[in-house]
Protein backbone atom coordinates (compact mmCIF):
# COMPACT_ATOMS: atom_id res chain seq x y z
CA UNK A 1 0.00 0.00 0.00
CA UNK A 2 1.36 3.07 -0.93
CA UNK A 3 1.99 5.75 1.67
CA UNK A 4 0.35 9.02 3.12
CA UNK A 5 2.02 11.81 3.30
CA UNK A 6 0.54 14.96 4.35
CA UNK A 7 2.64 18.21 3.70
CA UNK A 8 1.92 20.64 6.11
CA UNK A 9 3.14 24.01 3.92
CA UNK A 10 -0.39 25.37 3.97
CA UNK A 11 -1.26 25.16 8.23
CA UNK A 12 2.48 27.42 7.97
CA UNK A 13 1.07 30.14 5.19
CA UNK A 14 -2.02 30.52 7.43
CA UNK A 15 -0.01 30.53 10.74
CA UNK A 16 2.01 33.06 9.27
CA UNK A 17 -0.67 35.44 7.75
CA UNK A 18 -1.54 36.56 11.52
CA UNK A 19 1.88 35.66 13.21
CA UNK A 20 1.95 34.00 16.34
CA UNK A 21 1.63 30.39 16.32
CA UNK A 22 -2.10 29.73 15.78
CA UNK A 23 -2.44 27.62 14.36
CA UNK A 24 0.58 25.62 15.53
CA UNK A 25 2.35 23.70 12.80
CA UNK A 26 4.67 21.09 15.13
CA UNK A 27 1.55 19.83 16.85
CA UNK A 28 -0.22 19.82 13.74
CA UNK A 29 2.29 17.56 12.25
CA UNK A 30 2.16 15.62 15.65
CA UNK A 31 -1.27 15.26 15.17
CA UNK A 32 -1.24 14.42 11.39
CA UNK A 33 0.77 10.97 12.50
CA UNK A 34 -1.47 10.52 15.73
CA UNK A 35 -4.22 10.34 12.82
CA UNK A 36 -2.90 8.09 10.81
CA UNK A 37 -0.65 9.97 8.30
CA UNK A 38 2.46 7.67 7.47
CA UNK A 39 4.56 11.18 6.62
CA UNK A 40 5.22 14.51 6.56
CA UNK A 41 6.52 17.04 3.70
CA UNK A 42 7.53 20.12 4.02
CA UNK A 43 9.17 22.58 1.22
CA UNK A 44 10.69 25.28 2.37
CA UNK A 45 11.21 28.03 0.12
CA UNK A 46 13.97 31.12 0.38
CA UNK A 47 11.21 33.61 1.10
CA UNK A 48 9.98 31.18 4.20
CA UNK A 49 6.32 32.05 3.22
CA UNK A 50 5.20 29.32 4.77
CA UNK A 51 7.24 26.51 6.27
CA UNK A 52 10.50 28.48 8.15
CA UNK A 53 13.64 26.54 8.48
CA UNK A 54 13.26 26.93 11.82
CA UNK A 55 10.25 25.10 11.65
CA UNK A 56 11.92 21.90 9.73
CA UNK A 57 14.79 21.96 12.52
CA UNK A 58 11.80 21.82 15.37
CA UNK A 59 9.92 18.57 13.03
CA UNK A 60 13.22 17.07 12.76
CA UNK A 61 12.91 16.34 16.65
CA UNK A 62 9.02 15.40 16.71
CA UNK A 63 8.01 13.92 13.58
CA UNK A 64 8.00 9.56 14.43
CA UNK A 65 7.43 8.81 10.90
CA UNK A 66 8.90 9.60 7.40
CA UNK A 67 9.94 13.23 7.18
CA UNK A 68 10.33 14.58 3.77
CA UNK A 69 11.86 17.70 2.89
CA UNK A 70 11.55 18.98 -0.43
CA UNK A 71 13.18 21.76 -2.35
CA UNK A 72 15.52 22.99 -5.02
CA UNK A 73 19.27 22.03 -4.01
CA UNK A 74 20.80 25.10 -5.88
CA UNK A 75 19.73 27.43 -3.05
CA UNK A 76 22.87 26.33 -0.85
CA UNK A 77 20.75 27.02 2.62
CA UNK A 78 18.07 24.46 1.33
CA UNK A 79 21.53 21.87 0.90
CA UNK A 80 22.78 23.04 4.48
CA UNK A 81 19.17 22.27 6.17
CA UNK A 82 19.02 18.79 4.78
CA UNK A 83 22.42 18.09 5.61
CA UNK A 84 21.75 19.23 9.30
CA UNK A 85 18.69 17.62 9.79
CA UNK A 86 18.58 14.19 7.91
CA UNK A 87 15.72 13.83 7.11
CA UNK A 88 14.46 10.43 6.00
CA UNK A 89 14.16 11.71 1.98
CA UNK A 90 15.16 14.91 0.34
CA UNK A 91 12.63 14.90 -2.99
CA UNK A 92 14.71 17.37 -5.27
CA UNK A 93 12.24 19.78 -7.29
CA UNK A 94 13.73 22.59 -9.62
CA UNK A 95 11.74 25.50 -8.74
CA UNK A 96 12.56 29.21 -9.44
CA UNK A 97 13.21 31.68 -5.76
CA UNK A 98 9.59 33.13 -6.23
CA UNK A 99 7.56 30.29 -7.91
CA UNK A 100 4.27 30.27 -6.39
CA UNK A 101 4.10 25.85 -6.76
CA UNK A 102 5.98 23.32 -8.33
CA UNK A 103 5.27 23.63 -11.91
CA UNK A 104 7.34 20.95 -13.87
CA UNK A 105 10.24 18.19 -13.49
CA UNK A 106 14.29 17.57 -13.81
CA UNK A 107 15.27 18.03 -17.31
CA UNK A 108 17.55 15.12 -16.27
CA UNK A 109 19.39 14.86 -19.11
CA UNK A 110 20.52 18.42 -19.69
CA UNK A 111 21.18 18.66 -15.22
CA UNK A 112 22.96 14.88 -15.52
CA UNK A 113 25.83 16.23 -13.72
CA UNK A 114 24.71 18.29 -11.29
CA UNK A 115 22.19 16.26 -10.46
CA UNK A 116 24.64 13.15 -9.80
CA UNK A 117 26.72 15.29 -7.58
CA UNK A 118 24.19 16.01 -5.73
CA UNK A 119 22.65 13.28 -5.00
CA UNK A 120 25.65 11.67 -4.29
CA UNK A 121 25.96 14.38 -1.29
CA UNK A 122 22.85 13.48 0.51
CA UNK A 123 22.98 9.83 0.22
CA UNK A 124 26.56 9.69 1.59
CA UNK A 125 25.02 10.99 4.36
CA UNK A 126 22.42 8.55 4.49
CA UNK A 127 19.19 10.42 3.42
CA UNK A 128 17.22 8.95 0.54
CA UNK A 129 16.80 11.02 -2.71
CA UNK A 130 13.81 11.57 -4.31
CA UNK A 131 13.72 13.77 -8.06
CA UNK A 132 10.54 15.69 -9.47
CA UNK A 133 10.07 14.00 -13.27
CA UNK A 134 7.41 14.72 -15.65
CA UNK A 135 5.88 11.71 -16.89
CA UNK A 136 8.49 10.93 -19.94
CA UNK A 137 10.04 8.04 -20.35
CA UNK A 138 13.31 9.21 -21.72
CA UNK A 139 13.61 11.78 -18.06
CA UNK A 140 12.91 8.83 -16.31
CA UNK A 141 15.54 6.49 -17.66
CA UNK A 142 17.98 9.44 -17.19
CA UNK A 143 16.84 9.70 -13.76
CA UNK A 144 18.13 6.07 -13.72
CA UNK A 145 21.70 7.13 -14.01
CA UNK A 146 21.64 10.28 -11.63
CA UNK A 147 22.13 7.96 -8.54
CA UNK A 148 18.67 9.02 -7.44
CA UNK A 149 16.56 5.94 -5.36
CA UNK A 150 13.57 7.39 -6.01
CA UNK A 151 11.55 9.79 -8.74
CA UNK A 152 8.14 11.77 -8.31
CA UNK A 153 5.93 11.99 -10.90
CA UNK A 154 4.53 15.18 -11.40
CA UNK A 155 0.43 14.77 -11.16
CA UNK A 156 -0.73 18.08 -12.33
CA UNK A 157 -1.58 16.81 -15.55
CA UNK A 158 -3.46 13.58 -14.88
CA UNK A 159 -5.29 16.00 -11.86
CA UNK A 160 -6.44 18.18 -14.95
CA UNK A 161 -7.29 15.63 -17.21
CA UNK A 162 -8.82 13.21 -14.80
CA UNK A 163 -12.35 14.47 -15.33
CA UNK A 164 -12.56 14.67 -18.98
CA UNK A 165 -10.59 11.20 -19.79
CA UNK A 166 -9.20 9.72 -16.91
CA UNK A 167 -7.79 6.41 -18.75
CA UNK A 168 -6.01 9.46 -21.28
CA UNK A 169 -4.72 11.56 -18.30
CA UNK A 170 -2.91 8.31 -16.76
CA UNK A 171 -1.76 6.93 -19.69
CA UNK A 172 1.42 8.58 -19.58
CA UNK A 173 1.88 7.62 -16.11
CA UNK A 174 1.58 3.80 -16.66
CA UNK A 175 4.78 4.33 -19.45
CA UNK A 176 6.79 6.19 -17.18
CA UNK A 177 6.15 3.84 -14.07
CA UNK A 178 6.57 0.59 -16.07
CA UNK A 179 9.86 1.80 -17.49
CA UNK A 180 10.90 3.30 -13.52
CA UNK A 181 9.59 -0.60 -12.10
CA UNK A 182 12.10 -2.13 -15.12
CA UNK A 183 15.27 0.47 -14.04
CA UNK A 184 15.15 -0.64 -10.11
CA UNK A 185 13.55 3.39 -9.11
CA UNK A 186 11.05 3.63 -6.41
CA UNK A 187 8.04 6.09 -7.16
CA UNK A 188 6.39 8.50 -5.32
CA UNK A 189 3.66 11.07 -6.61
CA UNK A 190 2.39 14.45 -5.76
CA UNK A 191 0.84 17.47 -7.05
CA UNK A 192 -3.33 18.17 -7.35
CA UNK A 193 -3.90 14.65 -6.48
CA UNK A 194 -7.30 14.60 -3.92
CA UNK A 195 -10.37 12.31 -3.31
CA UNK A 196 -11.39 12.16 -6.51
CA UNK A 197 -8.25 11.33 -8.65
CA UNK A 198 -6.10 9.47 -5.77
CA UNK A 199 -8.08 6.25 -6.04
CA UNK A 200 -7.16 5.44 -9.31
CA UNK A 201 -4.01 6.63 -9.68
CA UNK A 202 -2.93 4.18 -7.05
CA UNK A 203 -4.94 1.76 -7.88
CA UNK A 204 -3.27 2.01 -12.31
CA UNK A 205 0.24 2.14 -10.73
CA UNK A 206 0.53 -0.93 -8.08
CA UNK A 207 4.31 -0.11 -7.48
CA UNK A 208 3.58 3.33 -6.11
CA UNK A 209 5.07 3.94 -2.52
CA UNK A 210 4.00 7.20 -1.60
CA UNK A 211 2.18 10.02 -2.23
CA UNK A 212 2.63 13.30 -1.09
CA UNK A 213 -0.76 15.69 -0.67
CA UNK A 214 -1.32 18.74 0.95
CA UNK A 215 -3.26 21.55 -0.73
CA UNK A 216 -6.28 19.31 -1.48
CA UNK A 217 -6.36 17.90 1.81
CA UNK A 218 -5.92 20.71 3.81
CA UNK A 219 -8.81 22.09 2.18
CA UNK A 220 -10.90 18.80 2.94
CA UNK A 221 -9.84 19.09 6.36
CA UNK A 222 -11.81 22.64 6.11
CA UNK A 223 -15.07 20.78 5.63
CA UNK A 224 -14.29 17.46 7.08
CA UNK A 225 -11.93 18.04 9.73
CA UNK A 226 -7.85 16.93 9.64
CA UNK A 227 -8.51 13.18 11.63
CA UNK A 228 -11.79 12.22 9.14
CA UNK A 229 -9.98 13.64 6.23
CA UNK A 230 -6.79 11.81 6.54
CA UNK A 231 -8.65 8.63 7.22
CA UNK A 232 -10.61 9.51 3.98
CA UNK A 233 -7.43 9.74 2.32
CA UNK A 234 -6.06 6.43 3.69
CA UNK A 235 -9.16 4.52 2.43
CA UNK A 236 -7.80 5.99 -1.45
CA UNK A 237 -4.80 3.94 -1.17
CA UNK A 238 -5.98 0.65 -0.10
Amino acid sequence: MAKLSVNINKVATLRNARGGNNPDVIQFAKDCERFGAQGITVHPRPDERHIRYADVYELKDCVQTEFNIEGNPTEQKFVDLVLATQPTQVTLVPDAENQLTSNHGWDTIKHQSYLQDTIALFKSKGIRVSIFVDPIEEMVEAAKTTGTDRIELYTESYAQGYHQHKEKAIAPYLLAAERATKLGLGINAGHDLDLQNLEFFNKSIPSLLEVSIGHALICDALYYGIENTIQMYLRKLL
